[in-house]
């Protein structure tokens, strides 16, 4: 009996590949699909007004009947954030481990989807079957805890997925990456290893997540004297953690501030990951019972986003926190690349308001250096390498580490999302390309704004608008109120009275002269009219194109 597929596994990663972000892959064998991670990614400058990115699915939904269920390796937002929005249109069911499973059940009850979802918490060292597929989770550390890599055994061999990794050899909770099952799965014959590239351009080790603990103690000792505000990612339990234990420490109570800290926070706590001695935790309301130096706020906002906690303290537009001169902010963590310039705003708000702002030392990266890539490329000995999770120079990085390892360079793989890479243990080539792009949400509407919108956004960002009204006649066609001119964004009218007032006389010319030449001249070409003079004049006069809105009504005399 002739197999399907060939006999060969198809990896097609639907997103992720091009930029920091929007991580999603399927894996298919036979009659069977397995959805690894469905993340969002964060808009790009140029995406004016928009919330969020998602991935578009149309593979999946074209191919609804193959699809297992989502596999998912730890609870970040590029990982998990597109989710609750996918859910919506095929409902699925979820594989994760238990404090990722905890912050995906938070975001789905807040879309009203827990219920309708079916949810399985898998234990490290543990499989799952899902048609074809065997799905072993192992564990790895990172910046969040409860990271997995995925051992996905399928009949044509078994991929090794590292999710997003680092070797931490003392973690700050729980137990160091599981390098032995990394050895003995490489012993029985590795297909292919998908492996994390965020960091593959740095050379060495990436430092213990508990170096960051000893640089906050030093911190705590040397600013004894003053309030601390801490922003790091909300989602760095460890790193919440060692905040906590320092503030128990020097005796301080601590707050945390900002939605997503608040909600990941107490879901770890619930699940037993954090640990909070009595009383040390306090609401932000009673911050005024204590003195200063005897708090620590945790907030959210180390990347500058416009509208998180720390950012709305630096602009003097929280409720109920004021920078003081004299209080210590510590960052907590590097710019995400592209976030460079908002966090130097940030700060220097932040100094303006007389705080002295600490960013050396205070953080760690969760992502493996070259060396710890070199280690798991050694223990797992894939035949071919398919470098994954970051922008094309990282991933270049990487395909670089695995040549260096003696890999063929016709067994490493620089794929697109889209590609489709059909592989088995005697060849592995790119067949086909499947239909991916990226979804826009804008507020609740997912995916109803597209280029043209987003097109005609950037028009009237840069040049602004001008609504031309005027009242025909219906019978006769003859003009009987306007053109009246209304400018938004493009001069100010006040102190354009002049340019305004011939720009009326040049369009009463125009569409007399329309109307006279054709009786009954038909609206579409009175606007066209009315758009090619204005565009002509307003460019002489000013050199601008800003977007011109004829409106016309009729009236019955």
């Amino acid at each position: 009996m002739k197999k399907e597929n060939n006999g060969k596994l198809r990896i097609i990663p639907l997103g992720g590949l091009e930029k920091i972000g929007m991580n999603i892959t399927a894996f298919e064998y036979g009659d069977s699909i397995v959805v690894v991670d469905c993340g969002l990614a964060f808009p790009e400058d140029d995406m004016l007004g928009i919330d969020l990115v998602i991935p578009d699915i149309t593979y999946l939904k074209d191919n609804i009947q193959k699809v297992k269920g989502f596999v998912i390796t730890h609870g970040h937002e590029d990982h998990i954030g597109a989710l609750s929005y996918v859910l919506r249109e095929m409902n699925l069911p979820i594989y994760a481990t238990k404090l990722t499973m905890g912050i995906i059940e938070k975001k789905l009850t807040e879309h009203n989807l827990l219920r309708s979802t079916r949810r399985k918490v898998v234990r490290f060292g543990q499989s799952i079957n899902l048609g074809q597929f065997r799905i072993e989770f192992i564990k790895t550390n990172h910046s969040i805890q409860d990271a997995s890599a995925l051992a996905i055994y399928s009949p044509a061999g078994i991929v090794v997925h590292t999710g997003d990794f680092k070797v931490d050899y003392t973690p700050v909770f729980g137990d160091a990456i599981d390098l032995q099952r990394f050895g003995e799965i490489g012993k029985k014959g590795v297909l292919a290893l998908m492996s994390d590239s965020t960091n593959a351009e740095r050379k060495g080790f990436t430092q213990s997540e508990r170096t960051v603990g000893h640089t906050f103690d030093h911190l705590f000792a040397e600013y004894k004297n003053t309030r601390i505000i801490i922003a790091t990612f909300a989602s760095n339990v460890d790193r919440v953690q060692q905040i906590i234990n320092s503030a128990y420490k020097y005796d301080r109570k601590v707050v945390v501030e900002g939605r997503s800290m608040v909600n990941i926070i107490s879901t770890a706590q619930e699940l037993g990951y954090l640990n909070v001695p009595d009383k040390t935790l306090i609401e932000i309301d009673q911050l005024k019972n204590y003195p200063p130096e005897k708090t620590v706020l945790i907030t959210t906002g180390s990347q500058g986003e416009s509208m998180a906690a720390l950012s709305r303290m630096a602009a003097d537009i929280h409720k109920k926190v004021t920078i003081m001169p004299g209080d210590t902010v510590i960052f907590s963590s590097n710019p995400i690349p592209g976030n460079e310039k908002s966090v130097s705003k940030v700060i220097n708000e932040l100094s303006e308001k007389g705080a002295n702002v600490i960013f050396q030392d205070a953080h760690v990266s969760g992502h493996a250096c070259q060396e710890e890539l070199k280690l798991i490329y050694s223990l797992v000995k894939p035949k071919y390498a398919i470098p994954i999770h970051g922008e094309f120079r990282h991933r270049k990085a990487n395909a670089g580490l695995a040549l260096s390892l003696g890999i063929p360079k016709e067994n490493v793989f620089m794929l697109q999302s889209g590609d489709v890479l059909e592989l088995d243990s005697k060849e592995a080539k790119v067949v086909d390309k499947v239909h991916t792009g990226e979804v826009l949400v804008d507020g609740l509407g997912v995916g109803d704004v597209g280029n043209i919108v987003l097109r005609d956004r950037q028009h009237l960002a840069e040049d602004g608008i001008l609504i031309v009204v005027m009242t025909l006649e219906k019978k006769t066609n003859r003009l009987l109120a306007g053109p009246d001119i209304v400018s938004r964004g493009f001069v100010y009218v006040r102190e354009s009275e002049g340019l305004m007032e011939d720009a009326r006389k040049v369009l009463v010319d125009a569409v007399d002269n329309c109307l006279h030449r054709q009786r009954g001249a038909d609206w579409s070409k009175i606007k066209l009219v009315v758009r090619d003079t204005m565009n002509e004049f307003i460019w002489k006069r000013t050199k601008r194109r800003p977007m011109i809105l004829p409106i016309i009504m009729d009236v019955d005399r």
